[in-house]
This record gives C-alpha cells, sequence and structure tokens, in this order.
C-alpha cells in the first residue's frame, strides 16, 4: 500500500533491461495480472550487451550442485512460454562434456548433472562420437540428455512479445538513470530524457550496466565486472558439414581444463559450427573498442581444435565469423538475485551477474524475480529446490570472492 499522501503507482512492477532476464520477469509478472513496465535503454533486440547473437546451450552439468535445479525448472519454463507462443526457439540435443579424468571440476559436473561416463579407461573408441573427436590419454567424457541450442535474439523477443500479449508496455530507447523510493511500497524510476515512471515495484536486469547504477543509486560497489569475450564459427571440413548438425544427433559439448571450451551443433550457418572460449578482458559497457583480446581468444580456441577435432574442423585462417558480446562476471561466477536493501527494502529487486552462463536459466530466473518483487520470496524456487542463498548480495561482505573459498573453486 503507497503511504499516506502518496498517489497510487502507475505500475504494478516496472522492469529495467530487457535482455534475456528482464524479458522473462515481464512476462512472467504480467502473466499473474500485474501491470507491468518493461524499460530498455537501447533498441530492443540490440546488440549491445549480452543477450543477442544466434545461440546459447542448456546443460545441467555444472560443478556446483545448486545449478541443475534452476536449469531442470528453467528447462520446463522454456518449454511452457514455447506452448504459449505457438513456435520453438529451444533445439534439443544430447550434451557431452569432456576433460581430463583427473579434473575436478569435470567430476562435479558430471556428478551435479547425472550424466553418465561414455569414455572407460583405455576404451575411447567405444563412444558415439569417437569419430569426431580424438579424447586425448587420460581424458573422459559423458553424455546427457538435458542439452539444447537457444535461438538468443528469437528467445528475447518471443519473451517480450508474450509479456506484450499478456498486457506488459515495453519501452525501448528508455534510459533509467535513477531509482528512488517514493514512499512505503512506492519507487519512482527516473529517465534520460526526465521522465518519471511510478511503480510499487522495481526489478532491475541490465547486465553489464548494473555496477554502475546500483553505485549511482545507493553507493554500493557490486562486484559485476564487464568482460568482452568473442564469439568464433569454424568451417567444417568438406564432406562433414552434416555429421556436426543436430539432424545428425550431434550435441552442445563443454570441455573442461584451461580454456574451458563450448560449442554448439552447426546450424545458424550452414558449413559452419560454433566453438570458442569461456571468458575474455575486462571492459566498460560504454567505451568498448569491439576487437580487444581478439587473439588470445582464438589462438586457444585453434589448438584445441586441432588436438580434438582435426579431422571435422578447419582453423586455416582462423574463425570464419567472428561476433563480439560480453559477460557480467561476478568474482565466484554466481548470480546476484538479491533484494537491493538499505531504503529500499524489498521494493527493488537485482539480477545480475549472470557470468557467462545465465541465458539457459532466464525463464526460472525471471519467474524468480517477478514472485519476489510481487510476493517478498519466491515460492517456486522453493518448490523446485533452488538455494537463492547462494546469490545474496552479502555474501561478498566478508570475502570479495563471494561463495569461493579457496583457490580454484571456480566452476560453470
Amino acid at each position: 500500500m503507497a503511504a499516506s499522501g502518496v498517489d497510487a503507482p502507475e505500475f504494478d512492477v516496472i522492469v529495467v533491461g530487457a535482455g534475456i532476464m528482464g524479458s522473462c520477469a515481464a512476462y512472467a509478472a504480467a502473466s499473474r495480472g500485474a501491470r507491468v513496465l518493461l524499460l530498455e535503454r537501447f533498441d530492443l533486440l540490440h546488440h549491445r550487451g549480452s543477450s543477442h547473437g544466434e545461440s546459447r546451450t542448456i546443460r545441467a552439468t555444472y560443478t556446483q550442485a545448486h545449478y541443475p535445479p534452476m536449469v531442470r525448472l528453467s528447462a520446463r519454463l522454456w518449454d511452457g512460454a514455447q506452448a504459449d507462443a505457438g513456435y520453438r526457439v529451444l533445439t534439443p540435443t544430447p550434451h557431452v562434456d569432456m576433460g581430463p579424468r583427473d579434473e575436478p571440476a569435470l567430476a562435479a559436473a558430471i556428478r551435479n548433472g547425472g550424466a553418465a561416463e561414455v569414455v572407460a579407461e583405455g576404451a575411447a573408441a567405444a563412444w558415439p562420437w569417437a569419430g569426431v573427436f580424438r579424447v586425448p590419454e587420460g581424458w573422459t567424457a559423458a553424455t546427457s540428455e538435458l542439452g539444447g541450442v537457444m535461438k538468443a535474439t528469437k528467445a528475447v523477443a518471443m519473451f517480450q512479445a508474450l509479456a506484450a500479449k499478456k498486457g506488459a508496455v515495453v519501452r525501448d530507447r528508455t534510459e533509467v538513470v535513477d531509482v528512488a523510493k517514493r514512499g512505503e511500497g512506492s519507487v519512482v524510476v527516473k529517465t534520460a530524457s526526465g521522465e518519471e515512471f511510478h511503480g510499487a515495484k522495481c526489478i532491475v536486469t541490465i547486465g553489464a550496466w548494473t555496477s554502475k547504477l546500483v553505485k549511482s543509486v545507493t553507493g554500493m560497489d557490486l562486484p559485476v565486472q564487464p568482460v568482452h569475450t568473442l564469439i568464433c564459427y569454424w568451417k567444417a571440413k568438406p564432406g562433414r558439414e552434416h555429421e556436426l548438425t543436430p539432424e545428425a544427433g550431434f550435441p552442445t559439448f563443454a570441455s573442461y581444463g584451461d580454456p574451458y571450451i563450448y560449442s554448439t551443433p552447426s546450424m545458424e550457418f550452414p558449413g559452419l559450427i560454433k566453438i570458442a572460449m569461456h571468458g575474455g578482458p575486462p571492459c566498460d559497457p560504454d567505451s568498448r573498442d569491439w576487437c580487444t583480446g581478439g587473439a588470445a581468444l582464438v589462438e586457444p580456441v585453434a589448438r584445441w581444435i586441432d588436438a580434438i577435432m582435426p579431422d571435422h574442423v578447419d582453423t586455416a585462417g582462423g574463425p570464419v565469423i567472428r561476433q563480439s558480446c560480453m559477460y557480467s562476471m561476478t568474482p565466484d561466477e554466481d548470480f546476484v538475485i538479491d533484494f537491493l536493501g538499505g531504503e529500499f527494502g524489498k521494493d527493488v529487486v537485482v539480477g545480475a551477474g549472470f557470468s557467462g552462463h545465465g541465458f539457459k536459466m532466464g525463464p526460472a530466473v525471471g519467474r524468480i524475480l517477478a514472485e519476489m518483487a510481487m510476493d517478498g520470496d519466491s515460492t517456486t524456487a522453493a518448490e523446485a529446490g533452488v538455494e537463492l542463498v547462494h546469490f545474496r548480495i552479502g555474501r561478498f561482505a566478508d570475502n570479495p570472492k563471494g561463495n569461493l573459498k579457496v583457490s580454484g573453486d571456480e566452476g560453470r
């Protein structure tokens, strides 16, 4: 209820940032009948953040045990949203994880994701993709059924359309510069053009710009560091093109170690396959040069391909297509899903720091953020076994590295 003397807010929920997380949150809130405003600083479906592009993967194999329940919840919500939209943005595939047998992160991912090892010691030739991958001595590989490829930009557009269909107001080219309390249960969102929007609750999902807005609004240093990364598409060798497609049963895959390599089957560009490495150098989202770290993000991938997939992927001349993207990294690579707190109490919720692995969980994160804003907690998270304690802002208060306890705890 608004405080005495303060007009009732025009919106129940204002969502700032219309990438995958914000669009999913707007859809979730509007689906419950809330009056929702979704604001985007740039054009809708722009390429300046972390939600654009041709593809993202879904997998439940995580080093940290708190992610598989969220992935499985999200998989159900992806299905529900696609049914609501009447078309698909997710193509199911198998998923493969591989790497050194003594790699602790890989062993944990296989265990937590319920994957099945398919490369036994000394029997690498027996597994389904033995003709594609040259698994080195001392490595293992495991398969899991929960895999797939999401058409990223198409998925964001789908959730925006669904939110609008449910009654949400969607505005782009509207930069939010301030969020302020206006009374109990009332928040005012101010834009660079001088407009003000009044809402009962606010959800902030602005990716690489999160730390700047949070610092401006609260003075708090939220450790969300934008990094520049590069998506690389490589040419399949002649005669091998079909083998690398979803139609041929080819999987999404991840290779553990240094570097961490990930891939999707050949689908968005015929004859090309996306194979890239996780990470990249720090950047400022407002002053990117769009090419930083090029060789450092390409050459390790080329070496990996030459060692593991030399008969199927051509590295001569480098990747055919290079696409710039950003991650928003936390020190522990865990998400931030929490109330902003302080004077805002539970009136402002933040979703940030998705660290290059959050897109697959967009529908789950969006549902959780909407419930936190509207109800003060998330029953969906509790029922699905998603432990939100891992995503609290307060974890950085006593330990700048958050959930990392010792060196080497990092995982994806």
